[in-house]
């Protein structure tokens, strides 16, 4: 089949209906829902890029072995420069939705091509493993399907472990000749309501008494028993004006918990099976990382890029880059933009062999950016709305820029600087609070803070995993001027000899 267009993308969803609960009602056709259409048709933006004579190149490759063309995301780089192109793939798509998309389909495309290079990790729990990996990847890779994924149990009882809460989470219930049967819940799906399929797997951590927990398998969305119940939408379609709420009418990617209700899943499709040692080496043995890091740290920048853009604007705006204390805060936001600009680089240039005549980036660099940006973007929400100050709190609803006898008023109390009008102002405010104070702007600085997990363990990480040869090195070679202690020497006879 190749690379979907948008129409395909929708026709895709209308034909596979789900089980989506959303405000206490099911969901009968995503694709028109109002708490759903939007966000599907920015997805169908990105499908439609694809295929569009302008982007296609920049967008997908060639497969060698089918002649189709497939999103980058899929490809497999011989050299840095492919590596290169992928970025360039990712920025192009994050771009067109400002970096706020999170779980844009690039993100597991590049989760599956980590676990299809790494299909000798899989073997370890048996050959029929690697191989359905490799199978899976392929078909998701020909039939341009967007996955979604769930990695955490349900936020419960945090002093027990899964099997002490068997019936809260995913595990298996029932193997048989065709398959295993799984029930529980996983969260969060992100996006999950108007995804395709899900990839699911588990975090390394897991004990011994959890083996019936430590899976990795796929379903489709559609499939009996699965079955999905979202948070309460920032926005519904048609409810709240773009001026006033330009982001989150249009990016909303609505989370949602993942319900297995004794779902079959066939064994073609399961891809670890209650291997517990395996499944805690499965997250960093197969270098997952590297290629998930690669795209989200692209998309990041983007979104620090905007976030940055925002800022600046509102300061001048109102005048207030003019003071230097101002300055400085948004120096420090541009600074943010450089570390992730290089770190990408040099991800890039130092990247490492996977052992498959293959190329993936390098993961210290991109774990630095990783722990970096937990902190880093909170902090631009904070420059945004230090800036904005009380304007944010007396900005009208775009409504009343409609009504002819508030024009005067309207026109004279909210204007700008250097004669901006109170329109464009008010635009620009409107659009600052929706990203940095709506509920919209939080759930986006909450995904930043977590999105790569606990960022404390994290960042420990760092250190746990360091690469310490050339550090200790130094170290130890400028001890080594030291020498070995001496008896004490008197300066004023050194200086008459």
């Amino acid at each position: 089949m190749g690379v979907r267009s948008g129409q395909q993308f929708i026709d895709g969803l209308k034909a596979n209906p789900r089980a989506v609960w959303i405000n206490g009602e099911k969901v009968e056709d995503v694709t028109t829902h109002p708490a759903f259409s939007r966000i599907v048709r920015q997805l169908a933006r990105l499908y439609e890029a694809q295929v569009d004579p302008a982007t296609r190149n920049t967008l997908t490759y060639e497969v060698p072995e089918t002649g189709q063309r497939a999103g980058m995301a899929f490809m497999p780089a011989k050299t840095s420069e492919d590596l290169r192109r992928r970025r360039d793939a990712y920025y192009l798509w994050a771009s067109m939705n400002f970096g706020l998309m999170g779980r844009s389909p690039d993100f597991l495309n590049a989760s599956l091509l980590a676990f299809a290079e790494a299909r000798e990790v899989f073997a370890r729990g048996g050959d029929r493993f690697a191989d359905n990996i490799v199978n899976y990847y392929k078909y998701i890779r020909d039939n341009d399907l967007f996955l979604s994924h769930a990695l955490i149990s349900p936020q419960n009882d945090r002093t027990k472990s899964s099997s002490e809460q068997k019936n809260l989470h995913m595990r298996v219930v029932k193997e048989t000749d065709e398959g295993i049967y799984v029930q529980g819940a996983r969260m969060v799906a992100t996006l999950g309501a108007v995804a395709d399929e899900m990839l699911m797997y588990c975090l390394p951590g897991i004990p011994e008494s959890d083996a019936d927990h430590a899976l990795s398998f796929a379903v489709k969305v559609s499939d009996p028993g699965v079955k999905q119940i979202c948070r309460e939408p920032y926005t519904v379609d048609g409810q709240r004006s773009d001026f006033d709420h330009p982001l989150s009418n249009n990016f909303e990617e609505n989370d949602s918990l993942l319900i297995f209700d004794n779902v079959f899943v066939p064994w073609e499709r399961v891809f670890m099976y209650r291997d517990v040692a395996l499944n805690n080496a499965l997250y960093t043995e197969t270098a997952l990382r590297n290629y998930t890091a690669h795209q989200t740290n692209t998309r990041a920048l983007v979104k620090l890029q905007f976030g940055v853009g925002v800022a600046m604007a509102v300061a001048r705006s109102i005048g207030a880059d003019q003071f230097l204390h101002v300055q400085r805060m948004l120096g420090e936001a541009l600074n943010g933009i450089e570390f992730l600009k290089s770190g990408l680089v040099r991800s890039e240039v130092e990247c490492e062999q996977t052992g498959h005549d293959t190329v993936r980036p390098a993961l210290a660099p991109l774990q630095a950016l990783r722990t970096f940006l937990p902190t880093a973007y909170p902090k631009l929400v904070e420059t945004i709305q230090t800036i904005a100050a009380g304007g944010f709190m007396m900005m009208p609803s775009g409504a009343e820029f409609t009504v002819p006898e508030l024009s005067e008023d309207t026109d004279l109390y909210y204007q700008g600087a250097g004669g901006m009008s109170s329109v464009d102002r008010a635009r620009l405010f409107k659009l600052a609070w929706d990203l940095s104070g709506e509920a919209f702007g939080s759930r986006l600085l909450q995904y930043e803070r977590y999105y790569a997990g606990d960022p404390i363990r994290t960042t420990a990480s760092n250190y746990l995993q360091v690469q310490d040869e050339e550090m200790m090195r130094l170290v130890n070679d400028a001890l080594a001027l030291a020498g070995d202690p001496e008896p004490a020497r008197s300066l004023q006879r050194d200086a008459a000899e």
